[in-house]
C-alpha cells in the first residue's frame, strides 16, 4: 500500500458539474479517486452526482473510500445530491459551503471545470496568499485544460498585479499521479496573515 501523505485525512476536491468534451477529463478524475483510496485518504466535494464531480466521488466509493459532500440547501436536490456519499454536509449558503470543505481539508486539488470550479481555486489560492491557511493547492491540468489560467497568472506578474511568492503556491501537473506526488512534497510558505496593502 502506498505511503500515508504526511497525516492528511481529506483532500478537498472542486471539480466542474460535467464531464467536459475529452474522455481523459472523467479517467484522471476517477484516476486521481483510486489514489486517493490507495493513499488512505478521503474525498471532500461539492456533494453532486454529476460531471466529474459524480466521477471522482464514484471511484473514492467503489474503491472503499470515504467521501464527505458539502453542499448548499438550494443545490440539494434529488437530480444534484449524491445519495451514497459517506457524509453529507448541507450548509445555509454557497459561503458556508465553502468554508465548511475548506476546514475538513488538508490540500486542494481543482480538476476541470466551469466558473464555479474557478472561484473556488482563487478563492483559496487568495486565502493562502493573505495567511489564513497553509495547505497545498493543486491544478490538476488536464491536456492542458488549465494552461490559459497559468498564462494570466503569469501575465498579472509580469504586470505587477501578483507576486511570484504567490504564485508558488500553486502546483500543477496533468496527471493526477504526478500532482498527488508534487503536493505530498510540497512546503508551503509562512506567508504572514494580511494587514496592509503592501503584503498583497
Amino acid at each position: 500500500m502506498t505511503e500515508k501523505p504526511n497525516s492528511w485525512r481529506y483532500l478537498c476536491v472542486f471539480a466542474g458539474s460535467q464531464v467536459g468534451s475529452e474522455p481523459q477529463y472523467a479517467e484522471q478524475a476517477r484516476q486521481l479517486g483510486e489514489l486517493l483510496v490507495e493513499n488512505q485518504m478521503g474525498l471532500v466535494y461539492g456533494g453532486g452526482s454529476v460531471g466529474l464531480m459524480g466521477e471522482i466521488a464514484d471511484a473514492v466509493l467503489d474503491s472503499g473510500g470515504k467521501v464527505i459532500g458539502v453542499i448548499p440547501q438550494f443545490l440539494a436536490t434529488k437530480e444534484l445530491l449524491h445519495t451514497g456519499l459517506t457524509e453529507t454536509v448541507v450548509t445555509e449558503d454557497m459561503h458556508s459551503r465553502k468554508a465548511k470543505m475548506a476546514e475538513l481539508a488538508d490540500a486542494f486539488i481543482a480538476l476541470p471545470g466551469g466558473l464555479g470550479t474557478f472561484e473556488e481555486l482563487f478563492e483559496v489560492i487568495t486565502w493562502a496568499q493573505l495567511g489564513v491557511h497553509q495547505k497545498p493547492i493543486g491544478l490538476l491540468n488536464v491536456a492542458g485544460f488549465y494552461d490559459p489560467v497559468l498564462y494570466l497568472i503569469n501575465h498579472a506578474i509580469e504586470l505587477g498585479f501578483v507576486k511570484q511568492e504567490h504564485r508558488d503556491l500553486l502546483e500543477a501537473a496533468e496527471s493526477a499521479e504526478e500532482l498527488l506526488k508534487l503536493l505530498r512534497s510540497k512546503k508551503m510558505p509562512e506567508l504572514p496573515r494580511w494587514s496592509d496593502l503592501n503584503s498583497i
